[in-house]
């Protein structure tokens, strides 16, 4: 008897217990269900409208920067370095010199080969002052002659060996690194210094066959590059390799661009954009309204629900390129429309929302 007493007892308690557990969860339950059945504030959004404008169709594609002249100086003769007259980075004119080697030996030689001539036109004027009177014979006077012209061969070619001896810029240009030393011996050919024209310059770049029939020599083309991601050089098409590479199916194109302040240099990697010399009218949104996914991208459209009030709604759109912070939109919405301007992830379809105050959204920009 005293142990189905305390078995009842138990079962009570147990009952009180689960009891309050589950009165305590459903009324949890009820407050969430009351606080999710009131209506949320709609969210504050700041708003932009699509718009047509004319842009310039244009193919891209990239490149490389290229110096009109751009080598490294060489030495034509061996020699001892005697003087060198620039410094690393200076700007040059065509003719400067640059280095002067040792050239006694070649001073030298041109004293002989001189002294030589002069004997030689002695003796050829004496004999042509003889052959009138028949004193001397034709071929004596022939084989004088040509003692003479070969020794004045000889002195030019002394000339033109002791004139290897000063190396000179061979056009106007930036010099770079000197990478020899005074004093030291270089052998033919030992790299000196690097001499680039920088001014006009060119972007080598190659496009798609298919491209062909849209680009011609003076369309326009623009260039940027990672050294100045906000400058946007501009310049033309200046040549069209004649052949298509049977490898890649791609042909080679040249612009020239203005490089009077130098910041292009020869190498550096380049966007490139060939236009065409048409307009085309196209829908465009600040990039900041496109949410780019890649299962699609998509922008929220402001509407109006049936009681009235300001929705957004999910809206796929394919997006073309992108100009000056401005997306094209090709489909899916129409000018004219309006569209949540930014802060995309926190918005839902078919959340209410309310637009901010211009004055307010022009201060938060």
């Amino acid at each position: 008897m005293r142990t189905a007493s305390r078995f009842v007892i138990v079962i009570i308690f147990l009952g009180v217990v689960l009891g309050g557990i589950f009165g305590y969860k459903f009324y949890e339950f009820g407050q969430m269900q009351e606080m999710f059945s009131q209506p949320q504030p709609p969210a504050i959004i700041s708003v932009t409208e699509a718009t047509t404008e004319n842009w310039q169709p244009s193919i891209k594609a990239v490149g490389s920067v290229e110096a009109i002249n751009g080598i490294e100086v060489a030495n034509e003769v061996p020699g001892v370095i005697e003087s060198i007259n620039f410094e690393s980075g200076d700007a040059v004119q065509k003719g400067d010199i640059l280095i002067r080697l040792d050239a006694a030996i070649d001073e030298a030689a041109l004293r002989t080969r001189r002294a030589e001539a002069q004997l030689a036109q002695q003796e050829f004027k004496r004999v042509s002052d003889l052959l009138p009177k028949r004193a001397v014979s034709q071929s004596q006077y022939d084989e004088s002659k040509a003692n003479y012209d070969a020794a004045q061969a000889r002195v030019n070619e002394a000339e033109a060996q002791l004139s290897k001896k000063v190396i000179r810029a061979p056009f106007d240009g930036n010099l770079g690194i000197r990478m020899v030393d005074q004093g030291q011996y270089i052998a033919t050919g030992t790299p000196i210094v690097e001499i680039n024209m920088l001014h006009p310059i060119y972007v080598d770049y190659t496009l798609s066959e298919k491209y062909l029939p849209n680009v011609d020599r003076g369309y326009p083309v623009t260039v940027t590059v990672a050294a100045a991601p906000d400058h946007l050089f501009e310049g033309e098409v200046s040549a069209i390799n004649t052949s298509v590479n049977p490898e890649t199916r791609t042909v080679r194109m040249r612009a020239t661009l203005d490089n009077q302040d130098g910041t292009l240099r020869p190498g550096m990697f380049a966007s490139v954009q060939t236009g065409q010399p048409r307009d085309n009218e196209v829908v465009t949104l600040p990039r900041t309204a496109v949410s780019y996914n890649t299962y699609g991208n998509f922008v929220f459209v402001v509407e109006e629900n049936d009681d009235g009030e300001r929705v957004v709604n999910r809206r796929s759109v394919t997006t073309g390129e992108i100009r000056n912070e401005r997306a094209a939109i090709l489909s899916g919405l129409e000018s004219g429309e309006t569209v949540v301007a930014k802060g995309l992830l926190r918005l839902r379809a078919g959340q209410r929302v309310e637009i901010q105050d211009e004055s307010d959204q022009e201060a938060s920009e």
